[in-house]
């Protein structure tokens, strides 16, 4: 399967340096993802707030970008694959 979402990644720079939602909350993350599409930070799914799967489901925001140190990989949520 090839992802048909990369005409909607945009140039983003990060709102934040750590997840938007868990910083409002005062909650710790475990390793960050940007969306594509609009630069917001959120959580990965093994933190316990799962932000970035949640910002997904609430914008329909396809693609993710890990944010961690040495890692450059993207993810579509609506294909379920590596872009």
């Amino acid at each position: 399967m090839s992802c048909t979402h990369l005409d909607q990644i945009q140039p983003v720079t990060p709102h934040t340096e750590g997840c938007e939602e868990c910083l409002k909350m005062g909650d710790r993350w475990v390793h960050l993802r940007i969306c594509l599409i609009c630069g917001k930070v959120g959580c990965r799914d093994s933190s316990k707030n799962k932000h970035a799967t949640k910002h997904f489901h609430e914008t329909g925001h396809p693609i993710v970008q890990s944010m961690e140190p040495g890692e450059d990989w993207r993810w579509c949520y609506i294909d379920g694959e590596a872009v």
